[in-house]
């Protein structure tokens, strides 16, 4: 399989030829991907993979030893998590960071003013009451943020990062802790956002029925490198793949 960038559109987030090492450990090794306007991309592979790394870099939250973050014109590359969430990049967290002595609404209006003042023609026509709804929210918008159950704070956790009117959205193991009926309502959510607004979307997590039904594309890491990138169906019955991570998942 080809191991590359997206075809068939301009990216609106490229990742060129990224190296990171932490003292003698090599995390990231030569990595590239790319995410167009209104791709998912899924990001997998098995722990220490690197894909934290990965993700930690393209928000600013770390700088690469090597190589490029671009958003569309942007360069990202070292300039720090508030350059790029200035620029369109928004992200959840595995470890949620929610403001958790405050309600759900003002979690999100928090969010929403930022973008107001940073970003405001991006998010123009947002507001609180309908980025709630989206994610099933709206019952809950005077609930303090941590009385919330999991997977509400996880949705709690994507309407905020939208409510900054971003390029590409990086979810980071958004349906951890979800049954299956969560994951696959988590998966129409993400689907409609996809649908309703041109930004690249960026999914990273374990449950790999979630990501070979939601995602377009995956690309797949192991110790540090890129090991494959292609659909859903290519990944499937890529035999470094499934030697690596995949297993027997039907």
């Amino acid at each position: 399989m080809t191991v590359g960038h997206a075809r068939g559109g301009r990216a609106v987030l490229s990742v060129e030829a990224v190296s990171k090492s932490f003292g003698g450990v090599q995390a990231l090794q030569n990595v590239s991907l790319a995410c167009r306007p209104g791709e998912i991309l899924g990001l997998i592979g098995p722990n220490g993979a690197g894909k934290s790394s990965l993700v930690n870099v393209i928000s600013g939250l770390i700088a690469p030893d090597t190589g490029h973050v671009r958003l569309a014109d942007a360069d990202l590359t070292g300039r720090g998590p508030e350059f790029a969430a200035r620029s369109g990049v928004a992200r959840t967290f595995q470890n949620l960071r929610l403001f958790r002595q405050l309600t759900v609404r003002q979690n999100v209006e928090v969010a929403l003013t930022s973008g107001e003042k940073h970003r405001p023609a991006k998010v123009a026509g947002l507001t609180v009451e309908g980025l709630l709804a989206q994610q099933h929210l709206a019952g809950l918008a005077e609930s303090p943020a941590g009385a919330l159950s999991y997977g509400h704070q996880r949705r709690l956790e994507i309407a905020r990062a939208l409510a900054l009117g971003p390029e590409v959205l990086l979810l980071d193991e958004p349906a951890a802790g979800m049954n299956d009926q969560e994951t696959e309502a988590l998966a129409e959510t993400i689907r409609e956002i996809r649908a309703t607004r041109p930004l690249g979307i960026v999914v990273i997590d374990h449950d790999l029925r979630f990501i070979l039904g939601l995602c377009d594309r995956i690309t797949v890491m192991d110790m540090g490198r890129v090991v494959a990138d292609g659909p859903p169906a290519d990944i499937r019955r890529d035999p470094v793949v499934i030697e690596i991570y995949l297993g027997t998942v039907h």
